[in-house]
């Protein structure tokens, strides 16, 4: 008796053996055809693509001590007061008495109530309009399905990536534009030095959602009152719906730039506001953050946003980690806050430090007062291949402008999310690699 396995023979023992060559495998699908949206996004992300080039660098020098200004990640620990919260939620599941299972899925009202009262005290947000999730990034991708395909959208330029790649996926897009690096029927609304970052708004003049960052990433610019007033008269006067993250709110130290959409009067009838604890309490790992969706907005049909949202949250979410959201709620206790003010006033010293760098290296730079982010322009000159040249020269990774929207061409983003040491470092390094260079020399003088 002969029997084959994986086209070898194998025969009696004792009988001979014979083996057949092994045909080349077929290429073996489904009969489910792709998402064509997905197909129409563009290389990587951006800061996986960053993250490779880095790897890269490593391999041709593997001595390199690279220092990350690059995506915004913090890098101090959470303070003890904000931890010891977090512990003790986590120890106290291993009792009878402590043990929680699912929650709600918009957040544990403790914790919603604060975040109204510590954030919202003036704008007349109530707890149960403020939806906790795992962060903002995660929360702009539920908006999006809330919303469904087929949206007009408007997104600032340069802006986070994420609102174009979602929009993208969700079918908001037409095709990529390689001769404008745009995809079509996207608005960007550029944010220049020329126009204060803060656009013409009658670009978007039948869009259905604007997406508005303040403070800007990456630019760091935060806007003033008056901007935002003419945010909310203009989506009123289309329709639209402004997405509005606030996700570096708390490094705003101008009186005269809000921290919140809802400081202004009637942005409760045509805005969503997102945040997040990133980079307000280094969170970026532990991932809890909120979103607020004010029962005044409704949809064309009177339907009020607020029920399809509470739809999605307890539809595809079953609610953030209980053991973030008791380290949420240390963050917002007394003692919480002061520990979470004293961290990112840290890292907006790092932002004055880069800051202060480039100037006095004769660049032109934007951010670093209201954001912690620096913007520093090399105009005439690609933001990839300024991001490479400087890994090169200085073994520190920072992101390109462009990688931001085609307005980003020829600047480049440096974070404040580091440690001290290597802050100082990269300073000299920067010192050392433009202070003396004729190349530079000749950007700076452009």
């Amino acid at each position: 008796m002969t029997k084959v396995f994986n086209d070898r023979v194998l025969a009696r023992p004792g009988a001979r053996r014979t083996v057949r060559a092994r045909a080349a495998a077929a290429e073996v699908t489904t009969g489910v055809a792709r998402n064509a949206n997905f197909g129409k996004l563009q290389a990587g992300y951006l800061f996986p693509e960053i993250a490779r080039l880095r790897r890269e660098h490593l391999e041709r020098k593997p001595d390199a001590e690279i220092i990350s200004l690059g995506i915004g990640d913090t890098t101090e620990p959470i303070p003890n007061v904000i931890a010891d919260g977090m512990s003790g939620a986590a120890l106290g599941l291993a009792t009878r008495e402590g043990y929680s299972g699912y929650g709600a899925e918009q957040g544990q009202g403790s914790l919603r109530e604060r975040i109204a009262e510590v954030f919202y005290a003036s704008t007349g947000v109530s707890s149960d309009e403020v939806f906790v999730s795992d962060g903002s990034k995660c929360d702009i991708s539920r908006i999006q399905l809330m919303f469904g395909p087929g949206r007009k959208v408007a997104v600032q330029d340069p802006s986070y990536p994420a609102y174009v790649d979602t929009s993208v996926m969700m079918g908001h897009t037409g095709g990529y534009d390689s001769d404008v690096s745009q995809f079509n029927d996207v608005v960007y609304l550029s944010c220049t030095a020329a126009n204060g970052f803060f656009p013409d708004l009658s670009a978007a003049k039948d869009t259905d959602i604007i997406f508005f960052c303040s403070p800007n990433n990456p630019t760091g610019a935060a806007a003033t009152r008056e901007q935002l007033e003419e945010l909310v008269a203009h989506a009123k006067s289309i329709g639209a719906i402004v997405i509005y993250d606030a996700a570096y709110a708390i490094y705003i130290e101008d009186d005269s730039c809000p921290k919140s959409i809802f400081e202004i009067e009637g942005a409760d009838e045509v805005a969503i506001e997102t945040c997040s604890f990133s980079k307000y309490a280094g969170f970026t790992g532990v991932r809890l953050g909120w979103t607020v969706v004010p029962k005044k907005l409704k949809f064309a049909d009177g339907t009020p946003v607020w029920n399809d949202y509470t739809r999605v949250m307890t539809t595809c979410f079953n609610g953030a980690s209980n053991v973030a959201q008791a380290g949420g709620l240390a963050c917002l206790s007394e003692e919480g806050l002061e520990a979470m003010y004293s961290t990112v006033g840290f890292y907006k010293e790092n932002a004055r430090m880069l800051s202060e760098c480039f100037t006095n290296l004769g660049f032109t730079v934007f951010g670093g007062v209201n954001a912690p982010y620096v913007w520093v322009l090399f105009d005439g000159r690609s933001s990839w291949e300024v991001f490479a040249e400087i890994l090169e020269k200085t073994d520190i990774v920072t992101t390109p402008g462009s990688g931001f929207g085609p307005g980003g061409e020829g600047a480049i983003r440096i974070s404040a999310f580091g440690s001290r040491p290597n802050v100082e470092e990269a300073i000299k390094r920067f010192q050392t690699a433009f202070l003396n260079d004729e190349s530079a020399a000749c950007q700076r003088a452009m």
